[in-house]
């Protein structure tokens, strides 16, 4: 069982790139992997067609965390919503950002996620902030998190260097992301409406 204090080492470890593959070494900040916050199992089965052009941004419209102990719980709470009260096949999203500053891996890179409709899910991935982000803005270090998940993408060639950033109001009818944090990606400079 991973405790908060497991979670930091692992952090650490991984800045310093020990115990990571050479073939894993890219500009990437670390992302918290899903056997780290104690993810179900997945039983989705999608792929996604890599690189992908398009980012959908959404928030989880939940409560927000600021720690690495209260953001493992809240994915967990997330993810359990969505697979045990909704009967999905996993959290719905590739990624979710924390307030703690971390990225936690939802369905990662390679598969499809659930997040934006059909016509969304299958050219695009997910990155949903923790929180509500209606009447007040993520903390930078969370903002900070994201730009590096993009990067990130782009290295390992998940996303497409001339990909797009959209707001989950911009391809669903929904407040997703957040008045405060759509003002924010639209000042993004990959982001189009």
């Amino acid at each position: 069982m991973s405790s908060p204090c497991a979670l930091l080492a692992w952090t650490f470890l991984t800045l310093l790139g020990l115990g990571v593959a050479q073939e894993d070494l890219t500009p990437c900040s670390p992302i918290v992997p899903r056997r780290e916050w104690r993810a179900l199992p997945s039983t989705c089965k999608q792929r996604l067609d890599l690189p992908v052009r398009c980012v959908v941004v959404s928030h989880t419209a939940g409560s927000p965390c600021d720690t690495p102990a209260s953001c493992m719980r809240q994915v967990q709470n997330v993810q359990h919503y969505h697979v045990r009260t909704r009967g999905w096949c996993d959290v719905t999203y590739n990624f979710l950002i924390g307030e703690d500053g971390l990225v936690y891996e939802g369905r990662g890179w390679d598969t499809q996620g659930a997040h934006s409709g059909p016509t969304w899910n299958s050219k695009s991935i997910g990155i949903s902030f923790m929180g509500n982000y209606m009447d007040r803005a993520p903390p930078q270090r969370a903002l900070r998190a994201a730009q590096s998940l993009l990067a990130c993408g782009v290295a390992r060639g998940a996303l497409s260097p001339n990909y797009e950033v959209k707001g989950h109001r911009d391809v669903q009818d929904t407040l997703s992301p957040g008045d405060r944090l759509y003002d924010i990606i639209q000042t993004w400079p990959h982001y189009q409406d």
